[in-house]
């Protein structure tokens, strides 16, 4: 038999099959929750630093102040 749309042992349609899964593994995991790095907002660095002991707690309650005003 002969075909005429064979791509390396594969039809057309499976090409894109393929490609379209590995879009779908790689670029859509980006946007899906606890997949990739959060974005920490600076309230929550805020809140880190302050449970870990880097800061006092003057200088959390002054931090949060400062950052509350700007939003």
């Amino acid at each position: 038999m002969f075909y005429y749309n064979n791509f390396w042992g594969m039809d057309f349609i499976w090409w894109f099959i393929w490609i379209m899964l590995l879009i779908w593994i790689f670029a859509i995991p980006y946007d899906i929750p606890f997949q990739r790095n959060a974005k920490n907002s600076p309230l929550d660095i805020l809140q880190k630093r302050f449970a870990s002991g880097e800061i006092s707690k003057d200088d959390y309650d002054e931090r949060k102040k400062i950052i509350l005003a700007d939003l």
